[in-house]
C-alpha cells in the first residue's frame, strides 16, 4: 500500500506544478543561505520559494492552505539586524518576492510610481534618472539592493522629506490567507481614478495592518515621490561633548516642527561615525573591547570628529534654502555645535584641496569628509550608497570585504549585529537619559556603544542602538545577546518603546494581558484561521496561529 505523502511534500507538490520545479528550491545550500542572520539567531525553511506575479502568489497560499505549511514571505531577506531572511521559526517556506520586480506605473505629472516587492533602492533610482524624471525617491542606508517594500511594510525611515516612507503610501494588493486580492483605498472600486493619489479611500483604513505584520502577502502598492529641487544644501553639526547634543536637539526641534526642517535629521555618535570609514582597530587595541577609551579620543582627532555629528538636508528653491539655512544658524547660535554647510561648489572646492594635501593628516580628514559628502547628497537626492552599512562591518574578522560596498550582505559575510530600536520624545533630555540607561550595559558586556537618533517625524527620535559582535567568537557571540536582552528590557522598562524589533523579540511585546495583542489575535483569527501566513511575526502570545 502507498504511503500518504506528508503535508510539506504534498505542499511542494503542488508549487512545482505552478511554478515549475526550478522556483520551487530545496537545495540544503540554498536553505543554508536563506537562514544566515546577523543574529546568530536563525531558523531553517524547508523551501524556498519564487513566484514572479501575484496569481503565483495566490496559487502558493492555496497550497500552504491546504496542507498547512506556513509560509514566511520576504521582499528581498535583507532585513539587517532584525532577522534578515529568516522566518520566526523553523519549517517555514520562504515566498522569496525578488522575482516580482516590475515597475507597474510611473506617473511624473502627480510625482507616484506602483512598485512591486522585489524592486530595489538601486532599481528605482536608476529608471528615474534614466528616463530623465524630474522625481527623486526616498532612500535608506541599507544598501542599494534592499528592498523598497520591504523597508516600507517595516515602517522604515530614510532621509528626505520623504523620509517617513509609510506616510507616502496610497494603495496596496493585498493576497490574504483563503486566496483573495484585495486593493486597499479606492482600489477596489473598478472605476477609481483617484486611487494613488489619496490614500484612505472610503470607509475603514486598513493599510497599516499589512505593515509589521502576519495579515497577508503585499504584492504591489503605490509610492509618492518627491518632486527634484532646484537647490539642496546639507548641514552637518559638530558637538565636541557628549552633554551639549541635548541644547542641539531642543533648539532644532521647532524647526522640525515648522516645517524649516524637512527632511530627516540624524544625529550620531562618534563611533557611528568613525565606523563609516574603518572598522575595530585590532592591531591597535588587541584584545581589549570595548575599544579604550585613548585610542577613541585619538581616532576621533584623526577623523575630526566630534562626541556628536547631526546631519541633515535642506530643500526648495534657493530663496527657501537660503532662509532655512540662516533659520539653522540663528538656532544653533547659542549651543555649542559648529555647523558647516554643503553645496555642490564647497564638494568641488574641497576636493581640489584635498588633492593638493595629498596623504597628510588634514589631506586625508579632508579627503574623507568629501567622500561623506558626496554620498549623503546621492542619498538626500535618492541615490542609494551602501557604503552606510560599513558599521555592521566593526567586528568582523578581515575587516570590510575587498569590494565592498559592492555585493555588501552582512548576514552571508558573517557579520554580527543587534539592533534595539528605541522611540523617544524629541526632547534633549530624553536622549542623554536613553544614552544613560544604555551606556553602563554596553559597558559591562563590553561592546562599543554605536547610536544614532534621527527625527522620524515633528516630535519624536528613533533611535537605532548597535551591538555589533565578532560572530566567529562564541563567548563574545553569547555576550552580544546578554547585551541585547539587557537593553532591550531596560529601554522598554523606561518607556522607550521600540518602533522595530527582531524576530527574537516579538513575542516579548506581549505581557500575556495586553488587549491590543489580543484584538490583533482576533483580527488574524479571521484573516487566516490556519496561522499559514508567517505564523509568530508580530504576534501576541497565544496568538501566533
Amino acid at each position: 500500500m502507498a504511503t500518504a505523502a506528508s503535508p510539506v511534500d504534498a505542499a511542494l507538490a503542488a508549487w512545482r506544478s505552478v511554478l515549475g520545479p526550478d522556483r520551487v528550491v530545496t537545495d540544503a545550500a540554498v536553505l543554508g543561505r536563506y537562514a544566515a542572520s546577523t543574529s546568530s539567531w536563525s531558523t531553517q525553511p524547508v523551501a524556498i520559494l519564487h513566484p514572479h506575479n501575484t496569481d503565483e502568489v495566490v496559487r502558493i497560499v492555496q497550497g500552504a492552505t491546504s496542507g498547512r505549511v506556513p509560509l514566511y514571505p520576504i521582499s528581498a531577506g535583507r532585513n539587517w539586524g532584525y532577522g534578515d531572511a529568516c522566518a520566526p521559526g523553523d519549517g517555514h517556506a520562504i515566498v522569496d518576492l525578488t522575482g516580482m520586480n516590475r515597475i507597474l506605473e510611473v506617473n511624473a505629472e502627480l510625482a507616484y510610481v506602483v512598485i512591486e516587492p522585489g524592486v530595489t533602492q538601486q532599481q528605482l533610482s536608476r529608471y528615474l534618472l534614466e528616463h530623465d524624471l524630474p522625481l527623486w525617491m526616498d532612500s535608506t542606508g541599507a544598501g542599494p539592493d534592499t528592498s523598497l517594500m520591504g523597508n516600507i511594510l517595516e515602517r522604515g525611515f530614510g532621509h528626505s522629506p520623504y523620509g517617513n516612507r509609510f506616510q507616502n503610501v496610497a494603495g496596496m494588493r493585498i493576497v490574504l490567507a483563503n486566496g483573495e486580492v484585495v486593493d486597499t483605498g479606492f482600489g477596489h472600486f473598478p472605476t477609481a481614478g483617484n486611487h494613488r493619489v489619496y490614500p484612505y479611500g472610503v470607509g475603514p483604513f486598513v493599510d497599516g495592518l499589512f505593515t509589521q505584520s502576519n495579515m497577508g502577502i503585499v504584492t504591489s502598492l503605490g509610492l509618492w515621490l518627491m518632486p527634484k529641487t532646484t537647490a539642496l544644501n546639507h548641514f552637518l553639526c559638530t558637538v565636541e561633548e557628549h552633554a551639549d547634543i541635548a541644547p542641539v536637539i531642543d533648539v532644532l526641534r521647532p524647526l522640525r516642527m515648522d516645517g524649516t526642517l524637512r527632511s530627516i535629521v540624524h544625529i550620531g555618535n562618534d563611533l557611528r561615525v568613525l565606523s563609516g570609514g574603518s572598522t575595530f582597530p585590532r592591531q591597535l587595541a588587541g584584545d581589549a573591547t570595548p575599544l579604550p577609551e585613548a585610542l577613541r579620543a585619538q581616532m576621533r582627532r584623526a577623523a575630526g570628529v566630534g562626541a556628536w555629528t547631526v546631519s541633515g538636508a535642506l530643500y526648495g528653491n534657493p530663496d527657501q534654502v537660503a532662509a532655512a539655512r540662516r533659520a539653522v544658524r540663528r538656532a544653533l547660535h547659542a549651543t555649542r555645535a559648529r555647523v558647516r554647510f554643503l553645496d555642490e561648489r564647497k564638494l568641488a572646492a574641497g576636493a581640489l584641496v584635498a588633492r593638493l594635501l595629498g596623504r597628510t593628516r588634514l589631506g586625508r580628514q579632508l579627503t574623507a569628509k568629501v567622500a561623506l559628502g558626496r554620498s549623503l547628497f546621492e542619498m538626500n537626492r535618492g541615490i542609494p550608497n551602501g557604503r552606510f552599512l560599513a558599521g555592521a562591518y566593526w567586528r568582523r574578522r578581515g575587516g570590510l570585504p575587498a569590494d565592498f560596498p559592492v555585493n555588501a550582505n552582512p548576514a552571508l559575510d558573517n557579520c554580527g549585529m543587534l539592533w534595539v530600536s528605541p522611540v523617544l520624545p524629541m526632547r534633549g533630555a530624553d536622549l542623554l537619559r536613553v544614552h544613560a540607561l544604555a551606556e553602563p550595559i554596553f559597558g559591562a558586556h563590553r561592546f562599543d556603544l554605536f547610536v544614532t537618533f534621527s527625527m522620524i517625524n515633528e516630535r519624536a527620535l528613533g533611535g537605532v542602538l548597535t551591538v555589533t559582535y565578532d560572530k566567529e567568537d562564541p563567548e563574545e557571540a553569547a555576550r552580544a545577546g546578554r547585551c541585547y536582552r539587557q537593553l532591550f528590557d531596560t529601554l522598554v522598562g523606561a518607556g522607550y518603546i521600540p518602533y522595530r524589533v527582531g524576530l527574537q523579540s516579538m513575542a516579548d511585546l506581549d505581557n500575556g494581558n495586553d488587549t491590543y495583542w489580543q484584538m490583533i489575535g482576533r483580527i488574524k483569527a479571521a484573516l487566516d484561521p490556519h496561522g499559514v501566513i508567517a505564523p509568530g511575526r508580530y504576534a501576541g502570545k497565544g496568538v501566533s496561529d
